[in-house]
């Protein structure tokens, strides 16, 4: 079949190379394309297929992540912005891969979720943004509340905001303006983890070691302070402190610890915190949710221990 003559190949080609070989309809239109030109390259066998309702992939075989996105965003249209998941993960802070494309559009705007692209409307679009080529994406405060908004699952969001804190990815002052700043809608989760994480919660696991505490109506610890002796010496850092009783509880499994060296280190960390006159328990995730009354009992048996005696000269600073 021939081509329609009006085809502009070499402003066609250029599209292309920008977007990724990802085009919308419109765009081929205005290349010259014809309708049944584009029919004609969309058929079974042909060399372009659907992505999308007016998208299209000039290449046969699945789409890559970044031709997804460009999808994504040539079908919300113009001005959108990738976030969540999917911002996180082509930004380098997540290494899962997207089930879906969460895209924000304007709230005065009504395009449609459809196929692995879900509209996110909203009246707080991002003044900046990310830009790769002619993709776009929000800034990883932004993205990390949005995949924890779009999250039903505790600890999916412990895993997410805890993690972004440990590692430096997203500050902590950051994540609490975007939630002073966001809906309030689907925010919950995200605001209990954001509280935990300013009083120190660092990972799923101490954040399941909390709420055990909690049902417990045990005495709440701080969480990830910093040790010193009267003489400003640093003993540790222990995962959750009781200052009162000088008890210190540290969360332990290789699932935390990535190798025998971390691990040995710990071991260390016990020897010296004991040799303060620290009370140390180790309990593991495993431990904590399967065995909540064994822990709780052990906590209490020694809360009731250290208080008793006479307490030992050390200084706690909570956690940044």
């Amino acid at each position: 079949m021939r081509e329609d003559s009006g085809l502009d190949r070499t402003a066609l080609a250029a599209r292309l190379r920008v977007q990724g070989n990802v085009i919308s309809r419109e765009q081929a239109f205005a290349c010259g394309l014809t309708r049944s030109a584009l029919a004609h390259r969309v058929r079974p066998d042909g060399p372009w297929r659907r992505l999308l309702c007016g998208i299209y992939l000039a290449q046969t075989g699945p789409p890559s992540v970044p031709q997804q996105e460009m999808a994504a965003l040539l079908h919300a249209g113009s001005g959108s912005v990738l976030t969540g998941s999917a911002a996180l993960r082509s930004l380098g802070l997540s290494t899962a891969e997207p089930g879906h494309f969460d895209v924000l559009v304007p709230a005065v705007r009504r395009p449609r979720s459809a196929s692995f692209v879900r509209i996110r409307r909203t009246s707080r679009m991002p003044q900046r943004v990310i830009r790769e080529g002619s993709r776009f994406y929000a800034l990883p405060p932004r993205a990390f509340a949005d995949a924890a908004r779009f999250m039903d699952d505790l600890a999916e969001v412990r895993a997410l905001i805890a993690g972004a804190v440990q590692r430096g990815d997203c500050p902590l002052g950051a994540l609490v303006r975007e939630l002073q700043d966001g809906p309030m809608r689907h925010s919950a989760l995200l605001r209990q983890v954001l509280e935990e994480a300013a009083a120190g919660i660092r990972s799923i696991a101490e954040g399941d070691f909390l709420d055990l505490i909690k049902r417990a109506r045990l005495p709440v610890p701080l969480f990830n302070a910093s040790l010193y002796a009267a003489d400003g010496t640093f003993i540790a850092k222990a995962d959750a402190w009781w200052p009162k009783a000088a008890v210190a509880a540290e969360v332990d499994s290789k699932e935390w610890h990535l190798n025998p060296a971390d691990w040995a280190r710990t071991m260390r960390r016990h020897a010296r915190m004991t040799s303060y006159g620290i009370l140390v328990l180790h309990f593991t995730p495993g431990q904590i949710r399967t065995d909540p009354a064994a822990v709780t009992a052990a906590v209490a048996d020694t809360l009731r221990v250290g208080s008793a005696r006479q307490l030992p000269p050390v200084i706690a600073r909570a956690a940044a």
